[in-house]
């Protein structure tokens, strides 16, 4: 399977999409503000203790306070972790958000610790973020922190070395951590990463010491700062992509921004000067994602009904508890009997599901809602189906047997905003029963659109026709976009509201002797 990551970099937004043969399966979206933070690392305050939760409220300068559970506290007895590990070693899953690599303690800390006795209210903390917050939850943070590199992860609170799964090589796991407790001065704990296989011993020594080196560094600061601060910021998401998807997970890696192809060959000259050559900077007059015929794929993933090719079709509803899935035959009849119709629907609609699990990174509880099956083994077959088909999810997931009224239920880690929650809010239109474009997406909808139809444009000024709530916006918050569109088309945009037009509608006219008029309607 030939995988690559295409990366649409612009000033205001950076989307990541990793591909499978051509095919988008995860996207990753970051525009500068407070939703991805996980992996930065915070002197923080303790607001409130709850012992009835056995977790605490602590200030980290965000709008929202973030939580931290018992077994997220660092305690006096955080060295003696050889059994701990036992059930949870050698992660590495390769997601570009930092998890807690720690979560393997908390069945071990919850047996005998009281949060009440391990921090106060007021006292100052140093944490990191493990999920960055999501809807009206804050960002969950822990005490243990990692700081991953291309190598290796640093453990500074634990006294543990493991190895990456992946490494499958019994004689290579040996080589590898016998060479890591041979090179490390201090009682840190370290993950070995994939990429690490056969690597000399030279550059493992070096990642270590730039490793050590950040995190003294982020202790000097902690000493010297007030709380709330930040000490540590993770990679940009460009940078996070090379690293931890980058020959772990995908073979090539194509970007439309020239700077930030400068940035990745700068990286990897550093940690991957052989990973050089995988990099190409992608120079076409048409949008990247449209080259790629990704916009369609993204925007099919944030409809709630989704076609088979049979002619049956699946809804995905999002609520606050839980996704539900249903499965229905639409237009599908089949071609010899019933069972047989069902049977082809429900496997048609396993692939079909799975993908989109994935694609919009829906997490949480999920409740499937299969045809009903007369026949055991007819339930059986799809329910070994959809867990091959969840294989290839680096998210961790759990699926339960089918129910004998067809339903199956199964939950996936849950690390950032589904793709739905992120790119879409709330429709004022019907009171909040379905959603439409985000103002803030369909503003970057614009932006694309315009650098797209003005490509061949010949005169120096054209007019943007918008909803008056898109133009007061554009005229306001994200007037940047704007700006920098004038800047770098040339030519001058004169937005025009029309309260006729729906929110997600707009249109562009290149003013000429003869007015050329480009639409765009929802």
């Amino acid at each position: 399977m030939f995988k690559e990551l295409i990366i649409n970099a612009t000033e205001h937004e950076t989307r990541v999409a990793l591909l499978e043969d051509g095919t988008i399966v995860e996207l990753f979206i970051d525009r500068g503000d407070d939703e991805n933070i996980a992996g930065n690392i915070y002197k923080g305050r303790v607001q409130r203790v709850l012992p009835g939760m056995q977790a605490a409220f602590v200030d980290i300068g965000l709008n929202q306070a973030a939580f931290i559970y018992v077994d997220d506290v660092i305690g006096d007895d955080c060295n003696d972790l050889e059994t701990v590990f036992i059930n949870n070693p050698e992660k590495d899953d390769g997601e570009l958000q930092i998890e807690n690599t720690h979560s393997s303690l908390s069945n071990y800390y919850k047996r005998e610790r009281q949060i009440e006795d391990l921090i106060f209210e007021g006292q100052e903390i140093l944490v990191q973020v493990a999920k960055s917050p999501i809807g009206s939850k804050g960002a969950r943070i822990t005490s243990h922190v990692s700081l991953p590199g291309r190598f290796l992860v640093l453990m500074p609170t634990v006294d543990h070395i493991g190895i990456s799964r992946r490494i499958e090589d019994d004689g290579e796991r040996t080589r590898l951590k016998e060479l890591i407790t041979s090179l490390r001065e201090k009682p840190y704990g370290y993950i070995v990463r994939t990429a690490a296989e056969s690597m000399e011993k030279e550059k493992l020594a070096k990642e270590m010491i730039f490793l050590v080196n950040l995190w003294e560094k982020i202790q000097r600061k902690y000493e010297t700062v007030s709380a709330p601060a930040i000490l540590y910021k993770e990679l940009t998401i460009t940078l996070r992509a090379v690293r931890d998807l980058l020959t772990d997970e995908a073979d090539k890696l194509v970007i439309d921004s020239y700077s930030g192809y400068q940035s990745v060959l700068n990286f990897l000259e550093e940690f991957m000067p052989q990973l050089k050559d995988s990099v190409e900077y992608y120079e076409g007059a048409e949008p990247i994602f449209n080259a790629y015929n990704l916009e369609v794929d993204i925007s099919r993933a944030l409809k709630k009904k989704v076609w088979l090719k049979s002619g049956g079709y699946i809804v995905i509803e999002q609520t606050e508890a839980l996704v539900a899935i249903d499965v229905n035959t639409g237009r599908y009849v089949g071609k010899h009997n019933f069972d047989e119709t069902i049977l082809k629907t429900n496997l048609e609609a396993v692939k079909e599901i799975a993908y989109q699990i994935r694609l919009r990174n829906l997490g949480g509880i999920i409740i499937i809602d299969f045809i009903d099956m007369a026949k055991s083994s007819d339930r059986e077959k799809v329910f070994n189906a959809l867990k091959d088909a969840l294989k290839k999810d680096k998210s961790k997931t759990n699926v339960l047997p089918m129910s004998d009224m067809g339903l199956i239920q199964m939950t996936r880690k849950r690390i950032r905003k589904a793709l739905p929650k992120l790119l879409c809010e709330p429709c004022f239109y019907c009171e909040g029963d379905g959603y439409l474009m985000s103002k803030q997406s369909i503003c970057y909808n614009i932006y694309r659109e315009i650098i797209r139809e003005t490509l061949d444009m010949q005169g120096h000024r054209f007019t943007l026709r918008v909803n008056p709530d898109i133009a007061d916006l554009l005229h306001g918050e994200e007037n940047h976009l704007i700006t920098s569109l004038e800047k770098k088309l040339g030519k001058q945009i004169v937005i025009y509201p029309n309260p006729r037009f729906h929110i997600e509608e707009f249109d562009i006219f290149e003013i000429l002797d003869t007015a050329i008029k480009f639409e765009h309607s929802p």
